[in-house]
């Protein structure tokens, strides 16, 4: 095994049941952002730091730092997101925070200094469950959110981002002095279940990760026109929501074609009653693909077939772009490194892109980082149900321990 302390991977899972145990419920995780239970996971984290001698600090943007002071700086930064959506998993975020913890205990309590400083990090809003921004804290770190695209966001209750922000002591017009940070880290290694059927179907424990696929969301919209459902015939229909539908449909082929994957996980229409033919629809799409040209194809193709279609039926087209970010692939060495922890724990070499995004793929803006996945049971996350056997939760966190040990006897 690679030298250096192994990390109690049995503690960190106690860890997380307890983390559950005080923020969840029976219908699942509640550590939605900016909340009070999502400050009772942070005042825990506290805790478990403490008990190492570590405490924590907050950037401008909320993140959360716990430095372990080690033979050499800039530091190995270690991490997730405690955020979970409403109703979440109880893994999805917190196993990376509670597994970075437990790389820290080890060396902590080995009484031997880490070659390198150990930074723990617990990014803010990873989510972005109730404003719809999706790595937050970690993007103001890499530098590339933009306060004023978010300024205007509310949550479902109408409360502004600005004043939630506020409420929790991070002032929007100051987040981007997170980037501060950056040159405090020299590395970035992130745990985390694959939120997929893939590993689990193929009986893998563990798997290196090769990047994040890039994703491109969009809203189409559709205008024909509103008019009678029992006088209109059915060939003098300008019918805004089958338009919408076809779209759809096709999306569908899309993602199959190019070997991504396509959402429609919207669909609103106007008047959206029974007795009248829809007028204007609005259909979210959602993209997804490791490589920026499938990406780039998927997306013309899309917008190609919306504007056939509304032809076709007599309606009018546009679209909004909603939010993008590109294909991030991770650190080749740092990969292969992982692949070889991975190995050396479960015997797998198994590599995959992630199809979810994660914080790694906004620290890999600034620094190396790579990602290591243990299976989802069926597949399922962001719901009550989602979950990993213990065998593998341990088998991932144990190739995390080995991977971070790795990279920290890596010379500069």
């Amino acid at each position: 095994m690679t030298a250096g302390p192994a990390i109690d991977a049995g503690r960190v899972v106690a860890d997380l049941r307890e983390l559950h145990a005080r923020t969840g419920r029976p219908d699942g995780a509640q550590r939605l952002c900016w909340t009070e239970t999502w400050r009772q996971a942070q005042a825990m984290l506290t805790e478990l730091l403490a008990e190492i001698g570590v405490e924590p600090e907050r950037d401008a943007a909320g993140n959360v730092w716990a430095l372990l002071e080690g033979g050499r700086s800039p530091a190995l930064a270690l991490g997730s997101h405690l955020d979970s959506v409403p109703d979440g998993g109880w893994l999805d975020g917190a196993l990376g925070v509670m597994a970075a913890l437990g790389v820290l205990r080890a060396w902590a309590t080995a009484g031997a200094r880490p070659p390198r400083s150990l930074a723990l990090v617990n990014w803010a809003d990873e989510e972005g469950a109730r404003f719809g921004r999706s790595l937050f804290g970690s993007s103001a770190f890499s530098g590339t959110l933009d306060p004023a695209q978010v300024r205007s966001l509310t949550d479902s209750e109408g409360n502004s981002i600005g004043d939630v922000l506020a409420e929790n002591e991070v002032s929007l017009d100051r987040v981007l002095d997170a980037t501060a940070g950056q040159g405090r880290i020299a590395a970035y290694l992130e745990l985390h279940i694959e939120q997929g059927p893939v590993l689990e179907a193929e009986g893998v424990q563990t798997a290196a990760v090769s990047g994040c696929a890039g994703v491109e969301r969009h809203r189409f919209c559709f205008r024909g026109q509103a008019s009678h459902a029992g006088t209109t015939p059915m060939d003098h229909r300008r019918d805004a929501g089958l338009t919408a539908a076809q779209v759809a449909l096709r999306v569908e082929e899309i993602g199959r074609d190019h070997g991504g994957v396509a959402t429609t996980g919207s669909i609103a229409l106007h008047p959206g009653i029974p007795t009248a033919v829809a007028g204007e629809a609005e259909l979210l799409v959602d993209l997804r693909h490791p490589d920026a040209g499938e990406l780039a194809a998927m997306l013309a193709e899309a917008r190609d077939a919306a504007d056939r279609a509304a032809s076709e039926r007599g309606c009018e087209f546009d679209s909004e772009h909603v939010w993008s970010i590109e294909p991030i692939p991770f650190a080749d060495e740092l990969v292969a490194m992982a692949r070889d922890a991975s190995r050396e724990v479960s015997g797998s070499e198994r590599v995959l892109a992630s199809g979810a995004l994660h914080d790694a793929a906004e620290a890999a803006r600034i620094v190396p980082a790579a990602m290591v996945f243990c299976p989802s049971i069926a597949g399922i996350s962001h719901a009550k149900e989602e979950n990993t056997a213990e065998a593998d939760l341990v088998a991932g966190i144990e190739a995390f321990g080995v991977l971070a040990n790795r990279v920290l006897s890596l010379s500069d």
